[in-house]
């Protein structure tokens, strides 16, 4: 019951908007990209590292849920971050002195929810209608009674005391530096929202606000006395990360300082008609939305150095990513979302009733925020110097860096799978930007959605001594601290998106020799048999093999193509994506151990991939069930795809007989990535059949026209019937750019209504 009535409470605090403050500044526009790191190392031997799914609990990412004393917090979604609201007057308890503060209650807080393994994200507050569980309503500190004026909030029954008293703007700015003092840099804390102003601590008061017109009284501190306490909190904390209501509180005082902004309504569509309140009026939004006050004030981009947080709002957190990765109804196109907010996190107190096996909530999760993958690992195979160099690449493809200078550690493990030595390194995990970020339309560089190249595989490097490690076999691994680790032995560690990351935290990098001879391991393992491929696509083929066995242990397997390394990984078996349909390959299998030594290439094994009926060339889908579409939103590259605002499929379209149809109505949106060199291929096939060539757009590699204006061979124009055809669309007679082809997409905004059909789309 007790979240019953809190969520209520948010349903409505979410539901207040204020009148933005009038544009202060255009649009910042698309932002410099950094610049590349420096190339590996070409006298270190590379070792590729095969990627998997990243973690659903990462820390300081993903859904937050409201802290209540002595809940169970391991229950539920997966999650690393929990949700608290306090009172002022419950750390300044004085009558007498405001200079008086007991954090007591901040600190049960912090360590109940640190011995889960989680932080906190917390906001202090002095208005809250109802109160939120055990924190009382009004929470004006008893020491202001006498010396500041209180109004009535009449619409809310709160107490609002004025926010110009230079007697409050003291003990404000005077508690936030005591705040700070205690708790910035605190690992129990992730995120703080400043809080303190208005209704929540959501710095806002409506309809007692700037719009007077309305009847009401303005209750609402001034710009500059706002501007004040956005200072305190400035000076106050220069670690741990904060956030504000919006780009224009107090003015937009928060925008050339080191502070985030949290949307509280994110990704709800309101009023008559359905106007979103996160993405910018380009997009459909309304004209206070998130995103669009972040455009009016030029700081879309502040995300590359700021977090980004809230709540996805109340009334959608059900219903969220049922038409995920777009939306339906009041929930926004939740990916657009995402990906131009640059979520990091988001309270979500309905995720607890989340399936941990739902793909659409675990590919949002690991689009949030940070998802690092490390994708190479360079180092010697064999030492017998005092010192080794190491390298790692890592790429981040999710929407946001991570924000901490959290440590990163190499290290060693023993065939025992103990860690024998640890090296500390001066690697800074902020520097790894995304590697797409997705384009504003306002940015006039593409039809929506268009993703741009941002950041790069950062390569890190760094020399370690060996001069103490004794002649041995080792696995290299490499891991980042949790500052949390101090405090709790739960704390969530920060896991790669590899398959040979471990559940303690250490990541392998690969089999490393110590020592003349490499100790005593000189023993490679056997050579793997058995080698035999029990699946084909027309894009993929799918490997395994029998187990080789060591003298001291095996460590993985590296996957040979054509006689070239291609991936690695623990197990037995793997799947070659991105193929060329109808086309055969050769594979080999090699083993390898913790002290370098690598068996022989197992028996080659040639496979062919699937034809048939299926075109020729390479598959970009073929709409045969594998991946399934919409759920596993990849396309048969392995890369994503997905739909929104059809009629049918929740919005996504339906798959049936082989085949996508796509029923629309003057409303509707496809895509589905490509970013592959397509310069060995002619013409972009569309199998197709049914509706009108009129009826929608169709972009790739940079051109974007209605589909029946594209040009075919012998001058001609695509025409649809009732039949499937092969359209084929020559590319570079159309100015489509094959190096750089992005992302396939449709968009059906042309009047039309009707059903179309795709069988499959291919490139030859």
């Amino acid at each position: 019951m007790r979240s019953a009535r809190l969520v209520t409470l948010c349903v409505v605090a979410a539901a207040i908007l204020l009148v933005p403050h009038g544009a202060a500044a255009a649009p910042a526009g698309p932002p410099p990209r950094p610049a590349p790191p420096a190339a590996p190392d070409p006298s270190l031997t590379d070792h590729p590292l095969a990627a998997a799914p990243g973690p659903l609990d990462n820390p300081l990412k993903g859904f937050a849920r409201f802290y209540f004393p002595g809940e169970d917090q391991s229950l539920g979604y997966p999650r690393s971050l929990a949700w608290s609201y306090f009172g002022l007057s419950e750390v300044m308890t004085s009558a007498t002195d405001c200079g008086s503060y007991n954090w007591s209650i901040v600190d049960n807080a912090l360590n109940e929810i640190a011995s889960y393994g989680n932080q906190a994200a917390i906001r202090f507050y002095m208005e809250y209608p109802g109160g939120t569980g055990s924190h009382p309503g009004n929470a004006i500190p008893h020491c202001f009674d006498g010396h500041v004026t209180y109004r009535n909030n009449t619409y809310w029954g709160t107490v609002s005391p004025d926010y110009d008293s230079p007697y409050l703007l003291d003990a404000v700015g005077r508690f936030v530096a005591a705040f700070g003092a205690r708790y910035d840099g605190d690992p129990r804390i992730g995120f703080i929202h400043l809080g303190l102003v208005g209704l929540w601590g959501e710095w806002h008061t409506w309809p007692f606000d700037t719009d007077t017109a309305d009847g009401y009284p303005n209750l609402m501190p001034t710009d500059a006395h706002a501007a004040q306490i956005v200072q305190a909190f400035d000076t106050a904390f220069s670690r741990t990360k904060l956030e504000i209501r919006y780009p224009d509180s107090a003015g937009g005082a928060a925008n050339g300082r080191d502070i985030g902004y949290h949307d509280d309504s994110f990704c709800y569509k309101e009023g008559s008609p359905l106007a979103g309140v996160t993405l910018p009026q380009s997009m459909g939004g309304a004209s206070y939305a998130q995103l669009q006050r972040a455009l009016n004030q030029g700081v879309e981009n502040k995300w590359r150095t700021d977090s980004m947080g809230g709540e996805v709002r109340p009334e959608i957190q059900s219903s969220a990513f049922t038409a995920w990765p777009g939306g339906s109804g009041q929930v926004d196109n939740m990916k657009a979302c995402i990906e131009l907010e640059h979520t990091t996190w988001k309270i979500n107190q309905s995720s607890q009733s989340y399936s941990p096996s739902d793909p659409n909530v675990a590919a949002a999760v690991r689009l949030m925020g940070y998802d690092l993958t490390a994708t190479h690992a360079y180092y010697p195979n064999s030492v017998t110097g005092s010192t080794a160099t190491v390298g790692v690449t890592l790429a981040n493809n999710g929407v946001a860096p991570f924000y901490y200078p959290w440590p990163v550690s190499l290290g060693l493990k023993s065939s025992a799978g103990a860690v024998v030595k640890t090296w500390d390194t001066p690697w800074d995990l902020r520097t790894v930007m995304p590697l797409k970020i997705r384009a504003f339309p306002d940015w006039n560089v593409g039809a929506d959605p268009t993703y741009l190249d941002y950041g790069y595989p950062q390569y890190f490097q760094s020399s370690v001594s060996l001069a103490d490690v004794p002649s041995g076999s080792y696995q290299l691994v490499m891991r980042v601290r949790n500052p949390l680790e101090a405090i709790s032995a739960n704390a969530k560690k920060l896991r790669f998106g590899n398959a040979t990351q471990n559940a303690d935290g250490w990541l392998g990098l690969g089999g490393l020799s110590v020592g003349s001879g490499g100790g005593t391991d000189t023993t490679p393992p056997s050579t793997p048999t058995g080698l035999a491929s029990p699946a084909q696509t027309a894009d993929s083929v799918s490997l395994s093999w029998n187990a080789s066995t060591d003298n001291v242990g095996v460590t993985g397997y590296r996957i040979l193509r054509g006689g070239a390394p291609i991936a690695t990984t623990t197990g037995t078996s793997y799947t070659d994506r991105g193929l060329a349909a109808s086309t055969s390959y050769t594979y080999a299998i090699q083993a390898y151990d913790a002290a370098g030594n690598t068996s022989a290439a197992s028996a080659a094994l040639t496979v062919t991939t699937g034809g048939g009926s299926t075109p020729a060339g390479l598959i970009l889908d073929d709409y045969d069930g594998t991946p399934p579409y919409p759920s596993a939103a990849q396309n048969d590259l392995g890369k994503w795809t997905g739909g929104n605002c059809f009629l049918n499929g929740g919005g996504s379209g339906v798959v049936s007989g082989g085949s996508l149809t796509l029923q629309y109505n003057n409303c509707g949106w496809f895509g589905s990535d490509v970013n592959t060199d397509l310069s060995k291929y002619t013409y972009l096939v569309v199998r197709i059949k049914g509706g009108s060539a009129a009826d929608f757009n169709l972009s790739l590699g940079g051109v974007t026209k209605v589909f029946g204006d594209y040009v075919l061979d012998g001058g001609g124009h695509p025409v649809l019937t009732g039949s499937y055809q092969d359209i084929k669309i020559p590319m570079a007679a159309n100015g489509i750019s094959r190096t750089s082809p992005a992302q396939l997409a449709m968009g059906f905004w042309y009047g039309g209504n009707g059903a179309i059909s795709i069988d499959s789309f291919s490139f030859q």
